[in-house]
């Protein structure tokens, strides 16, 4: 059998040649491994973020209390027992720097035994032009559920830039649940 050589060039065998393939192939797949795990790690930067480590900064104190044991990040979540159907006034950002832009409020909500629905609420303050919101009605959560990662998005266009912001809660029923980890993240439109 004849191989094919070329000055500077070594010939491989068949057996050398095969066990490359194997390497090649593994490598390529830690190579696509890690790319996902680093994919999957990365959260959008927020523009504002809310801890549910103690009440301060809230707007509603009225029947919500910080729980130690039961939280998604830092050192508690926020828990609120409604008796009864209450928009739940969480916090208010103040002028941001935003526009032409997604405004997307996010956080994680747990819940037990919900009659009736959770949802998130977004109200947007323009100067001269009032108020607008964004309501997530079309993905409440009910029942008892652990911890779920929930968002409501506000389009914003050019020139349209909110001096206020207000993230609330909606409650249509009664239960206990619990918010954590709140944030609004800017996306592109």
């Amino acid at each position: 059998m004849r191989r094919n050589t070329r000055p500077g060039c070594r010939a491989l065998d068949r057996k050398e040649g095969s066990d490359m393939k194997p390497r090649v192939i593994q490598m390529a797949a830690a190579v696509l491994a890690a790319a996902l795990m680093n994919a999957c790690s990365r959260q959008e930067p927020a523009i504002k973020r809310f801890s549910g480590d103690s009440l301060n900064g809230l707007i509603q104190v009225s029947g919500i209390q910080v729980d130690n044991r039961t939280k998604v990040e830092g050192k508690g979540s926020l828990k609120i027992n409604l008796t009864e159907p209450s928009v739940i006034r969480l916090y208010e950002t103040g002028d941001i720097d935003i526009e032409e832009a997604t405004l997307v409020y996010q956080a994680k909500i747990r819940t037990e035994e919900i009659q009736g629905r959770i949802y998130l609420e977004m109200w947007c303050h323009f100067e001269d032009k009032g108020e607008f919101f964004s309501r997530g009605p079309d993905s409440p959560i009910g029942g008892s559920n652990n911890w779920a990662s929930v968002e409501i998005p506000f389009y914003l266009k050019a020139g349209e830039n909110p001096d206020n912001v207000k993230l609330n809660v909606v409650g249509e029923g009664t239960g206990i649940f619990w918010v954590d980890d709140i944030r609004l993240v800017k996306r592109p439109l």
